[in-house]
């Protein structure tokens, strides 16, 4: 990383002080990569990462609940996040199969159907059916539920948005007036029903 990440960093750098651009962030970097970068940065007194655009939805938690939040307590890295409907999966539209002109029915995205259509993708359907009783409670659709779900995270800068139409995008913006709604006791069902929250031996909310 030492060769490559000094010369990013020194481009980055000069991208910004030539009024380019204001900031610069990194996308699917290691933890590891971007403490490396942060302190390329200090040694030689250029301008550092200030945030990680990593995937994040309920079904892939790992790295945007354990391994960020060390880095955003130790240098403020934050977290821009993509993907919080997971390719459509967490949408619940693939609940009765793969429905025609979706994503997962077109060429190309092979590994998309199989990945539905496996066991994995059949026990997480299930528990989307569950989180569908939730959202109805709060006056949701699951897609709102789904992305205020992934607001919530404190480490959570912004979460980037996909939409077919502007009636998606408009449902998709909805879920900023869900997240008031996401009381501890709610995320606390949720995780129960998802069964996947990752858990860290730090604590960095004291």
């Amino acid at each position: 990383m030492e060769h490559f990440g000094k010369k990013t960093v020194r481009a980055m750098t000069h991208v910004i002080n030539q009024g380019m651009a204001m900031y610069w962030g990194t996308s699917r970097w290691s933890s590891m990569e971007i403490m490396e970068a942060y302190s390329v940065a200090r040694q030689f007194n250029l301008i550092p990462p200030i945030c990680e655009q990593a995937e994040y939805h309920m079904f892939q938690r790992e790295k945007v609940e354990v391994q960020l939040p060390e880095l955003f307590h130790k240098i403020g890295v934050g977290a821009m996040t993509w993907s919080p409907l997971a390719c459509g999966i967490v949408s619940g539209k693939y609940d009765g199969g793969i429905p025609p002109y979706s994503r997962a029915s077109l060429k190309g995205y092979q590994w998309l159907k199989d990945k539905i259509l496996s066991e994995e993708g059949r026990r997480q359907q299930a528990k989307l059916k569950e989180l569908q009783a939730i959202a109805e409670r709060l006056g949701c659709t699951l897609p709102q539920l789904a992305i205020a779900w992934c607001l919530r995270n404190e480490g959570v800068s912004s979460v980037l948005l996909g939409a077919s139409n502007a009636d998606q995008l408009m449902e998709n913006i909805g879920a900023i007036q869900v997240l008031p709604k996401l009381s501890s006791s709610i995320v606390h069902e949720i995780d129960s029903i998802l069964g996947n929250k990752p858990y860290s031996k730090k604590d960095y909310r004291s």
